[in-house]
């Protein structure tokens, strides 16, 4: 099979699979360009409530496939920083679903997520200082404010790999799974996801993210939703909430 991305949806999820396991899943320009149009669908899909981002098999992603690098490196890394933002935009909750590998450019991917579940025996590096590279300006803001500037600095200065222990210990993994419960565990979770208010959950993105010019708009959109009154209902009469603003309505 051809390097690519691999997608599908299931109870109110997207998977977004990383497929180049020739090269523990690297990124071609190829798959670079094609993820920010279907990140746009499955944006635009009112059946998706979260997203998980993950690499075929045993590796998340290895980085970018190096060969790309040799004839335009600055059209590479141009494509790699607008995959990179447009899963930072994607308007409903992402999760990065690590196993083995999480290096470069797998790196700037999950980073980009909303958050980041790994298993025992990840490892993780931001790696342009062993290529000579300088890490884009947005990327490496992304990476100071998830894990802090001495943490960042120590992974761009040195390009060292760090163990999954140590990227929980400094904010870059939220949480740590044994061997074999990665899956169990994501499936878990992203069905808390899908079952809660996404209105909640886009404005919260927002606001956590550092938007600073919408609280105006998010405030009619919490009058106009129905989802808190619903919330407070579903609450007294002790069942679950059936919330129904969405992003793409």
């Amino acid at each position: 099979m051809e390097p690519q991305l691999l997608h599908s949806v299931t109870d109110s999820v997207a998977t977004v699979v990383i497929h180049h396991p020739a090269k523990r899943n690297a990124m071609t320009a190829a798959m670079w360009a094609a993820l920010p149009p279907l990140l746009d669908r499955l944006a635009a899909d009112p059946a998706v409530r979260a997203l998980v981002l993950t690499g075929e098999g045993g590796t998340f992603c290895a980085g970018a496939d190096i060969s790309t690098l040799q004839g335009s490196p600055q059209r590479a890394q141009s494509l790699a920083v607008d995959a990179e933002e447009a899963l930072a935009a994607f308007p409903k909750p992402t999760l990065a679903a690590i196993r083995g590998h999480c290096v470069g450019g797998g790196s700037q991917l999950a980073a980009a997520c909303d958050l980041r579940f790994a298993e025992e025996g990840a490892l993780f590096g931001v790696t342009p200082a062993k290529l000579g590279i300088v890490y884009p300006a947005s990327s490496t803001r992304r990476l100071v404010s998830l894990i802090g500037p001495a943490t960042a600095k120590y992974l761009l200065f040195s390009g060292e790999l760090i163990d999954a222990g140590r990227a929980l210990r400094t904010g870059l993994v939220d949480e740590l799974l044994p061997e074999g419960e990665l899956a169990k565990r994501v499936a878990e979770f992203t069905r808390v996801l899908a079952s809660r208010s996404q209105l909640t959950q886009a404005a919260a993105k927002e606001f956590a993210d550092g938007r600073t010019d919408r609280d105006a708009h998010w405030a009619e959109q919490a009058r106009g939703s129905g989802d808190t009154a619903e919330g407070v209902a579903a609450f007294l009469e002790r069942r679950a909430p059936h919330f129904t603003w969405t992003t793409s309505g």
